[in-house]
Protein backbone atom coordinates (compact mmCIF):
# COMPACT_ATOMS: atom_id res chain seq x y z
CA UNK A 1 0.00 0.00 0.00
CA UNK A 2 2.98 2.16 0.76
CA UNK A 3 3.94 1.61 -2.44
CA UNK A 4 1.07 3.06 -4.64
CA UNK A 5 0.86 6.18 -2.38
CA UNK A 6 4.41 6.76 -2.88
CA UNK A 7 2.72 6.74 -7.41
CA UNK A 8 -0.23 8.91 -6.33
CA UNK A 9 1.75 11.15 -4.67
CA UNK A 10 4.34 11.40 -7.53
CA UNK A 11 1.24 12.32 -10.22
CA UNK A 12 -0.21 15.49 -10.84
CA UNK A 13 -3.85 16.59 -9.47
CA UNK A 14 -5.93 17.15 -12.73
CA UNK A 15 -6.92 21.12 -12.60
CA UNK A 16 -10.10 20.03 -12.26
CA UNK A 17 -9.56 19.36 -8.90
CA UNK A 18 -8.29 23.41 -8.21
CA UNK A 19 -11.93 24.74 -9.72
CA UNK A 20 -13.83 21.96 -7.72
CA UNK A 21 -14.51 24.40 -4.83
CA UNK A 22 -15.56 27.37 -6.57
CA UNK A 23 -18.00 25.52 -9.06
CA UNK A 24 -19.95 23.84 -6.01
CA UNK A 25 -20.18 27.31 -3.99
CA UNK A 26 -21.82 28.90 -6.74
CA UNK A 27 -23.91 26.27 -7.69
CA UNK A 28 -24.93 26.43 -4.12
CA UNK A 29 -25.23 30.32 -3.75
CA UNK A 30 -27.60 29.68 -7.11
CA UNK A 31 -29.84 27.52 -5.80
CA UNK A 32 -30.26 29.74 -2.48
CA UNK A 33 -30.93 32.67 -4.85
CA UNK A 34 -33.82 30.37 -6.55
CA UNK A 35 -35.12 29.50 -3.10
CA UNK A 36 -35.54 32.95 -2.28
CA UNK A 37 -37.03 33.51 -5.69
CA UNK A 38 -39.62 31.04 -5.41
CA UNK A 39 -40.49 32.11 -1.85
CA UNK A 40 -41.06 35.36 -3.23
CA UNK A 41 -43.41 34.41 -5.79
CA UNK A 42 -45.18 32.35 -3.17
CA UNK A 43 -45.96 35.00 -1.26
CA UNK A 44 -47.12 36.78 -4.16
CA UNK A 45 -49.18 34.41 -5.86
CA UNK A 46 -51.03 34.21 -2.29
CA UNK A 47 -51.65 37.94 -1.59
CA UNK A 48 -52.96 37.47 -5.78
CA UNK A 49 -55.66 34.83 -4.45
CA UNK A 50 -56.29 36.77 -1.47
CA UNK A 51 -57.11 39.41 -3.29
CA UNK A 52 -59.13 37.83 -5.88
CA UNK A 53 -61.08 36.06 -3.45
CA UNK A 54 -62.15 39.31 -1.70
CA UNK A 55 -63.21 41.45 -4.65
CA UNK A 56 -65.15 38.81 -5.79
CA UNK A 57 -66.79 38.02 -2.17
CA UNK A 58 -67.44 41.71 -2.42
CA UNK A 59 -68.91 41.89 -6.10
CA UNK A 60 -71.92 39.43 -4.90
CA UNK A 61 -74.45 42.29 -3.70
CA UNK A 62 -77.00 39.31 -2.78
CA UNK A 63 -76.51 37.65 0.44
CA UNK A 64 -75.90 33.36 -0.12
CA UNK A 65 -78.84 31.13 0.50
CA UNK A 66 -78.74 27.94 1.52
CA UNK A 67 -80.24 25.51 -1.06
CA UNK A 68 -82.91 23.18 -0.06
CA UNK A 69 -81.46 19.81 -0.81
CA UNK A 70 -81.57 17.55 -3.85
CA UNK A 71 -82.52 13.75 -4.39
CA UNK A 72 -80.52 12.26 -6.78
CA UNK A 73 -83.00 10.79 -8.67
CA UNK A 74 -85.68 13.50 -8.47
CA UNK A 75 -88.57 14.54 -6.21
CA UNK A 76 -89.75 12.18 -4.37
CA UNK A 77 -92.46 9.92 -6.13
CA UNK A 78 -95.28 7.83 -4.59
CA UNK A 79 -94.54 4.62 -6.54
CA UNK A 80 -90.88 4.85 -5.49
CA UNK A 81 -89.74 1.52 -4.36
CA UNK A 82 -89.46 2.33 -0.87
CA UNK A 83 -92.69 3.85 -0.35
CA UNK A 84 -94.38 0.32 -1.77
CA UNK A 85 -92.69 -1.77 0.22
CA UNK A 86 -93.75 0.43 3.44
CA UNK A 87 -97.10 -1.74 5.26
CA UNK A 88 -99.93 0.01 5.14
Amino acid sequence: MDKELRLLSKVAAPTALDTLDDRILSALALRREEAMATRRLVALVALFSLGTGVVAGSAVPQPAVAASPLSPFGPASALAPSTLLEAP
